[in-house]
């Protein structure tokens, strides 16, 4: 018991030394790391060594320091050395000893722990620490017995390597110890105060700090690095807030209210991670990010600010949209817009414009993008045929937003097509009309203005005919009415109508309606009786015809792909009886690209005139419908009808359900009966429901193969939730293509965010 005694006055000695010592020097000490390491106690085990200087001849280790759960965490608890049974003798200095290390680059500051002993014959418990020159210096040493454990601290200053617990033979070399009564030591319950005075490193990347503008969710990338206790945590941080706390697996357990390390080295050394950081959480402009780890000593290590620039918000609507040369009807197929782009202030600058022309009869372009900082034309756009269209406008910044529903809308009137005029006949029974009229029609621009002419048949020279313009019930009409002079001599005259429309298109014709050329007879007063025998009179007839298919009919029909559309209608007299047993001469004209040639068909009247003629599936064509005539009857023909037939597409995506960033493969086939596929393959864009307008938009365009299938993939990045995207191909007009636009049946994909 003295030994203990003496051993513990030596511990009381050296923690006062380590006090005053802590006082000396004041505030370098409190600056400094350090972190406690639990040893073989509170359900711990031991990071230690043991080791036998006899080669294992004399001494052996015995150690149990986790009990099971809900028991006592001291209970037995213990790291013991003995001296083994049945040997008799042990040399001086020789021992057994368990060893605590620090991890490079640290050093141990102090120690508390619980120790006791049953010594005899020389035999000795020593603790102390190894020093940075190989040595070994005893805090607590003990020659007798004392089997009630008792506490002991220490404190080291510089903090030294190691912590060694000796049960050991305490005389010199050439002497012994006898082992007959058997020693040992045992030592639990300990606390290591690791000093770590090394500061980890850190460093931060990723997405988000690769340069330019950023949107949306960016990833960041971190690591961290230690040569001491190793990186707890890290910590990345925006403009100074932290926006990501990233914890990593260390040894360690609570204790008294305070996290303890369970291993001498209790994290890893070099550590790595990554986060998504939502941008959309931060204005527009540039922001600061960095990225500081900790060790578990709690020294810390930060990157220096890097610059990174955000800009969540698409830009505004462009300011004072035009076009070139106005917005009234034009003749050339050429147009070029214009705006003024609005301030962006700290956010991206306009980086491009997107754009889609829309019009008659679902017509709509895919959108495109047009690239280039702070545009604010579009030049060289044009339309597929006459008509008013609409170009919508929206801007893209270049960080990528965009906000379609930001379009601003300049009209496209566009009008190539000559307006129709022909000559009313003359009414019945008249020998000299004492008006001349004619009918001015255009679908697009409308009527503007017209003149009439004459010239006896045997003239050369045209003299004009004052006219009056007069507009019709609708916009597309109107009417020239001219009245013949009083002084027209006998003879047969050749009259002439010239019109133009608003885009400036011109007609000229001499042909009334029914394609009879439009001249007048004026003869002398007394062979007018003599002219009215000699005459012949026909009776005029007319056509009515229309396109069918399910219910549905009309002078313009589309129908699906491979689907048959019958002509019906009546051949009438001009008092609108029906005339019955005629044959009418059917003439069907594929559109340009179609393999087929024209097709004529014969078509008779029943009972009431009436006619009806099923057309073979096919592309699409033009149809036009005329009657001969007879010696009675006049001749006559209808404008010809348009059968639009869409084209075939076939689709699929897969997977149906996927992720947020994963992609999601198109496939499908266009289909074509009649028609040779283009030699750069069938133009297909892929296009989506959006709810919010009601309508289609694309996703991307494509082209098939020779055999007409095609495959392409999208990766959905911006979904956040659940989505469900309804898609479908849609085979677009193409020159040479005798098919009108196809869609296929629509697919729904579900995306998670």
């Amino acid at each position: 018991m003295s030994g203990a005694r003496g051993g513990l006055g030596r511990i009381v000695a050296m923690g006062v030394a380590l006090a005053l010592a802590l006082l000396l020097l004041g505030a370098r000490e409190a600056t400094a790391g350090k972190y406690a390491v639990a040893q073989c106690g509170w359900y711990v085990g031991a990071d230690a060594s043991w080791a036998d200087t006899t080669g294992g001849a004399k001494f052996r280790s015995d150690g149990w320091c986790v009990p099971a759960a809900g028991q006592d965490p001291f209970n037995g608890v213990h790291l013991k050395s003995f001296t083994r049974e049945g040997q008799s003798t042990v040399s001086g200095t020789r021992f057994a000893r368990w060893r605590w290390e620090a991890p490079p680059g640290t050093g141990i500051a102090q120690v508390r722990g619980t120790w006791w002993h049953a010594l005899h014959d020389g035999m000795e418990q020593r603790i102390g620490v190894g020093t940075w020159n190989g040595g070994f210096d005893v805090f607590a040493a003990a020659g007798g017995t004392d089997t009630a454990p008792r506490e002991f601290v220490a404190g080291f200053n510089p903090a030294q390597p190691a912590l060694e617990d000796r049960l050991l033979c305490a005389r010199i070399e050439t002497k012994w110890c006898s082992l007959d009564a058997g020693s040992w030591s045992a030592i639990r319950a300990l606390t290591i105060t690791v000093q770590d005075d090394q500061w980890p490193g850190a460093a931060v990347g990723g997405a988000i700090t690769a340069g330019g503008w950023r949107r949306g969710v960016q990833g960041v990338s971190f690591w961290g690095s230690d040569i001491g206790a190793g990186v707890r945590y890290g910590e990345t941080a925006v403009d100074g807030a932290r926006v990501d706390l990233t914890e990593y697996g260390c040894a360690k357990t609570i204790i008294g209210g305070e996290w303890r390390a369970t291993q001498m080295r209790p994290c890893g050394l070099g550590v790595a991670g990554s986060a998504a950081i939502d941008t959309g959480r931060f204005s527009d402009g540039p922001h600061g990010i960095h990225h500081c780890v900790t060790d578990f000593a709690g020294n810390g290590g930060c990157t220096p600010d890097q610059t990174f620039f955000v800009d969540n918000n698409p830009p505004a609507h462009p300011r004072n949209p035009a076009l070139t040369g106005g917005e009234a009807w034009r003749r050339s197929n050429d147009f070029d817009a214009t705006w003024v782009n609005p301030d962006q202030g700290p956010a991206s600058p306009v980086g491009g414009a997107s754009w889609r022309i829309e019009g008659p009869g679902g017509y709509s372009t895919p959108a495109k993008f047009v690239p280039g900082r702070d545009l604010s034309a579009l030049q060289d756009l044009f339309v597929p045929r006459a008509g008013v269209y609409s170009l919508s406008v929206w801007l893209r910044d270049e960080a990528g937003n965009e906000a379609p529903s930001s379009a601003v809308a300049v009209p496209l009137r566009f009008d190539d097509v000559p307006p129709s005029i022909a000559f009313d006949p003359p009414a019945p029974g008249a020998e000299v009309p004492e008006q001349i009229r004619a009918q001015l029609t255009d679908a697009h621009s409308g009527p503007a203005s017209g003149e009439i002419h004459y010239r006896r048949l045997d003239g050369k020279q045209w003299t004009e005919l004052p006219a009056k313009f007069q507009r019709g019930d609708s916009a597309d009409a109107a009417q020239l009415i001219a009245r013949l002079p009083d002084d027209l001599g006998p003879g047969t005259y050749v009259f002439r109508a010239d019109g133009l429309d608003v885009a400036g298109n011109g007609a000229s014709t001499s042909r009334r309606a029914d394609g009879v050329e439009m001249t007048v007879r004026k003869v002398a007063t007394g062979a007018v009786a003599a002219v009215k025998r000699a005459e012949v009179v026909r009776e005029k007839t007319r056509i009515f015809a229309q396109l069918g298919w399910r219910g549905r009919t009309g002078t313009k029909l589309t129908v699906p792909y491979r689907a048959g559309a019958v002509l019906s209608g009546r051949l009438l007299s001009a008092e609108g009886a029906g005339l019955s047993g005629r044959t009418l001469r059917v003439v069907s004209r594929p559109s340009r690209g179609a393999l087929r040639k024209t097709r004529v068909d014969a078509v008779g009247t029943g009972p009431h005139g009436g006619f009806r003629l099923p057309l073979a599936v096919g592309t699409s064509r033009r149809i036009a419908v005329a009657f001969a005539g007879e010696e009675r009857l006049d001749g006559a023909s209808r404008r010809p009808l348009t059968l639009r037939v869409r084209g075939g597409i076939d689709f699929q995506a897969t997977p149906h359900a996927l992720r947020t960033g994963e992609a999601v493969s198109f496939s499908g086939r266009v289909r074509a009966l009649g028609a040779p596929l283009p030699r750069r393959g069938k133009l297909v864009a892929i296009q989506y429901y959006e709810s919010a307008t009601k309508r289609w938009r694309p996703v991307l365009v494509t082209r098939t193969n020779h055999s007409g299938r095609f495959e392409a993939s999208y990766r959905f990045r911006y979904v956040s939730g659940s989505a469900s995207i309804r898609l479908r191909a849609t085979s677009l007009a193409e020159e040479r293509w005798p098919y009108a636009p196809g869609v296929s049946r629509p697919v729904i994909v579900q995306v998670s965010g």
